[in-house]
């Protein structure tokens, strides 16, 4: 974690960052709240859930979905297509693993930190 002193607008905010998690944890009491998190479908939940969280870097829609649940997967291959500002964002797996569950399906609106899938 590291800790950080931001200014906006003549406004300081002091933040903590999680490495690896993609998301910012407002530190001051004046901090504007975390992003709220996006509804699962049922239809596109696993069954279960694995130990290693693959969360969304930012808010987006999902494009396609390129894994599949019980697929052995490397550090770096794509997971998911995120569009987001108009482009394309590859959502990697962030360690070697098996997918344990991909909670999101295709056309999928997801916020920024939001689970997208797990790893065994």
């Amino acid at each position: 974690m590291k800790n950080y002193t931001i200014t906006v607008n003549g406004t300081v905010y002091d933040v903590t960052v999680e490495e690896g998690t993609g998301s910012a944890a407002p530190a001051a009491a004046s901090a504007p709240k975390a992003a709220p998190k996006a509804a699962k479908p049922a239809a596109a939940k696993s069954a279960g859930a694995g130990s290693v969280k693959v969360n969304a870097p930012m808010p987006g829609k999902i494009l396609s979905v390129k894994a599949s649940v019980g697929q052995a997967v490397k550090k770096g291959d794509v997971l998911l297509i995120l569009e987001a500002m108009k482009m394309e964002n590859e959502v990697v797996a962030p360690e070697d693993g098996t997918v344990a569950s991909i909670d999101v399906a295709a056309g999928d609106s997801v916020e920024a930190g939001a689970v997208l899938a797990t790893l065994n």
